[in-house]
């Protein structure tokens, strides 16, 4: 173990010295002198630090790599799609189009003319690999590339499909249903598996994932899982306060009673009437927030009517006034007696 220990660490004296690799790669190990005697024998070309020697060395140990999965998964495709405010609340099923690699109907994704088979590659006689037996400070050791002329499919095509030209997909335009949650939010993506591309000559479809752009409400904003609506109420309704009809996003109506005395911008909250969490049956709140319109075009006899209440308002705060400096006085002079 101590003779082994020694051997790994003078390979990693060369490869981590610059001075000393660049010898090696001129001259050989008399480049790199005595000091690297134990790894006389081995090829350090192709690597390019000790972890590279490892990871080659112990999968070689255990007595070569199995042959690679050469079928690769198609890629994913992005589609961007507008709903409206009520389709992102409640829910909807679009159909789009969309261009995208799918199989060949000739060839059924072989990328071989039908009538014809594949052959044997005969550069890895059929393994899609190559290996190659090197020595090693550790021993002897098989490195294993992918062959390049099958590109690891270990067969070639010989007859190549005239539709795919051998490809095993073709380009078409394709109709997806898409089915979108209720709940959703504007920017979510959702994933529809197995619609995405296929990739060359078999392999698994990837995924399509569309992204969602939701239009702004007119009267509604979102606050997470709630809805914000502003309520305009006149001064009188206000003051003497009143029972109003309020929008609802499920198109209906909700009776809401307004106090006396309501001041602009209260909130007040109708509970689960706001937008359903994405897979769940609970929903948000809607809050309905109070606007009071000032009146702007009046009639003779409103403003006459508004002006003698301006009056009367004006006479209470006088005397409001004179209570309130009426009791301070009486504070005071009961102090200094």
């Amino acid at each position: 173990a101590e003779a082994r220990f020694i051997e790994i660490n003078e390979a990693y004296e060369v490869l981590s010295d610059q001075q000393k690799r660049s010898a090696y790669d001129r001259y050989g190990h008399a480049g790199v002198g005595a000091g690297a005697a134990g790894a006389a024998g081995f090829d350090f070309g192709g690597f390019n630090n000790l972890n590279d020697i490892f990871e080659t060395f112990f999968a070689g140990s255990a007595g070569g790599t199995q042959r690679r999965s050469t079928t690769q998964r198609g890629a994913d495709l992005r589609y961007e799609l507008t709903i409206t405010f009520e389709e992102a609340v409640f829910g909807c099923q679009k159909e789009i189009e969309l261009p995208r690699w799918e199989t060949c109907s000739t060839c059924r994704g072989s990328g071989a003319q039908p009538g014809t088979s594949t052959q044997r590659c005969p550069a890895c006689q059929g393994s899609g690999e190559l290996r190659r037996v090197q020595q090693s400070i550790f021993g002897q050791f098989v490195n294993v590339t992918m062959c390049e002329r099958c590109r690891g499919e270990g067969r070639i095509i010989t007859t190549p499909c005239e539709k795919c030209r051998g490809q095993g997909r073709v380009r078409n335009n394709r109709r997806v249903v898409v089915n979108i949650p209720a709940g959703v939010d504007d920017g979510i993506n959702v994933r529809v598996t197995g619609e995405g591309e296929v990739s060359a000559r078999g392999g698994t479809p990837g995924n399509l994932y569309v992204v969602l752009t939701v239009k702004p409400h007119e009267f509604f904003k979102r606050q997470g899982n709630d809805i914000v609506y502003e309520l305009p109420i006149s001064f009188t309704q206000a003051a003497l306060g009143d029972e109003v009809e309020v929008p609802t996003v499920d198109a209906k109506k909700t009776p809401l009673k307004i106090p006396a005395g309501t001041q602009s911008g209260r909130s007040f909250r109708l509970k689960s009437m706001g937008v359903p969490v994405v897979h769940s049956s609970a929903r948000g709140d809607q809050h309905v927030i109070v606007k009071v319109v000032t009146p702007t075009n009046m009639t003779p006899e409103q403003r006459h009517l508004l002006e003698e209440f301006a009056r009367i308002e004006n006479e209470q705060n006088e005397q409001n006034n004179k209570n309130i400096f009426r009791d301070l006085f009486e504070k005071t002079k009961d102090v200094f007696q």
